[in-house]
């Protein structure tokens, strides 16, 4: 099931005074935020678009798991589908369909998520079947059994696609620690082994109100929404309904490379080789140090006439495919160089992405490439954000995993803040071009 990606790049640039005009009348505005006596919060907001989205964003992934259950957060988000106490096995499926409804939902190493997109008239009758499949998820053993099966195909589908295989790869040589080296979807030996009680057990723990956020848009006045969401709780036993905040481990980011970390594997399914350069950088308990990355990320790797797709795919044609990421989680972010290329041109490109870096260690961007980019970001966020399943997304995730709203609320304006100096700072503190990991991947 696909996660929801929060806007980083854009390749087609905007005229400035439609970023104006933009910022004015399309950037997100203030919701209503409202805590229950549970502890759930729901942020609200109506908009003129005939549909509603309910999005649930809970505060657990693959981070919190021990090894001993290292893709439970994932399996448990294919359980919540099987049922309720109220709900047998496809009901709710069966229900949102049978509106002309959709569902769906997603895990990563953050947080899990669960959406409807529903019509107006039919919000009051299936918001709280949403909420009591997520919250009072009966998992049942023999589902249990079978779905197991379904997720050890997943995960072998996994590791049958070179993308994900290079991805792990990655991770593994960026993270010596931290978590996120491991796969959301765990190892087959662990799924084959946990227990429909430790999944009771791991979802008691993590899927309390406190540890959630609903965020509601659509075409139906708040108070409406609102009402009934709590209208939900208040019918439900207080014993069930409340449980105690979960206490999540703190993790250390990890230090910066100090030398180059070498690593090459050999996949025969590639017709091609893949290079991916790799340095440790800031991720959202640090926000504000995203942001010049993220500006930088698109200067160098964001369209035609981005730094490194102009040299070195369009003018010196030694690579096919090129880009440029900056992908921050909660614990730690990551800035990457990945490029598909001939096997012998290794060498050759991985020093020009050096000389890239140096250069901007030495050199600002300009004042247009900054301007241009900075447009392109605000208003790939803006075009992004549109619709209520976009705009339910964009106040769960900040709201649940980043902390605050403030951040999503006032975007462009933050873009439009970073300048060339912030820049070339977060350049010299983060990218070092003598220090980073490398990973080869040769067919």
């Amino acid at each position: 099931m696909p996660a929801i990606v929060i806007p980083r790049r854009l390749d087609v640039a905007a005229p400035d005074h439609a970023l104006n005009d933009l910022a004015t009348e399309s950037q997100l505005s203030a919701p209503t935020q409202h805590i229950l006596p549970n502890g759930i919060k729901i942020i609200a907001e109506q908009v003129p678009v005939d549909a509603v989205n309910l999005s649930i964003w809970v505060d657990v992934g693959s981070a919190v798991e021990s090894d001993d259950i290292n893709g439970m957060a994932h399996f448990l988000e294919h359980m919540v589908f099987k049922g309720s106490d109220r709900l047998g096995l496809g009901e709710f499926e069966q229900a949102i369909e049978s509106h002309g409804g959709n569902t769906n939902a997603a895990t990563s190493q953050d947080y899990t998520h669960f959406y409807i997109n529903v019509a107006p008239k039919d919000f009051a009758k299936l918001a709280p079947l949403q909420l009591d499949i997520v919250l009072k998820s009966s998992i049942p053993d023999e589902e249990f059994q079978r779905e197991r099966h379904v997720v050890l195909e997943e995960i072998r589908r996994s590791e049958d696609n070179p993308d994900r295989r290079i991805y792990r790869h990655i991770s593994e040589l960026v993270y010596e620690q931290l978590p996120y080296r491991r796969a959301v979807l765990g190892p087959v030996d662990v799924i084959e082994n946990v227990t429909s009680e430790q999944m009771r057990s791991f979802h008691r723990q993590w899927y309390a109100p406190q540890n959630m956020t609903i965020a509601v848009v659509g075409n139906l006045p708040v108070s409406e929404m609102i009402g009934v969401i709590a209208d939900y709780f208040e019918t439900q036993n207080e014993r069930d309904a409340i449980a105690a905040k979960p206490k999540h481990k703190d993790f250390i980011s990890e230090k910066s490379f100090t030398e180059v970390v070498r690593r090459e594997v050999t996949d025969s399914s590639l017709k091609q080789a893949r290079l991916s350069m790799s340095w440790r950088v800031a991720g959202l308990r640090d926000l504000a140090e995203t942001y010049p990355l993220s500006i930088l990320a698109n200067i160098l790797g964001s369209g035609r006439t981005s730094r490194m797709v102009q040299d070195l795919r369009e003018n010196r044609r030694i690579v096919d495919r090129i880009s440029v990421s900056n992908s921050a989680m909660r614990w730690q972010g990551t800035f990457q160089v990945f490029a598909k290329l001939n096997v012998e041109d290794v060498a050759i490109v991985e020093q020009a992405i050096r000389e890239h870096i140096l250069k901007l260690h030495k050199t600002p961007v300009t004042d247009e490439e900054l301007a241009k980019i900075r447009t392109q970001v605000s208003n790939r966020f803006i075009f992004g954000n549109e619709s209520p399943k976009e705009r339910a997304g964009i106040y769960g995730y900040y709201d649940r995993i980043v902390g605050s709203l403030e951040p999503a609320l006032n975007y462009p304006d933050l873009m439009k803040s970073i300048t060339k100096e912030d820049i070339q700072s977060a350049v010299r503190k983060y990218l070092n071009p003598d220090a980073y990991g490398i990973l080869i991947v040769k067919p």
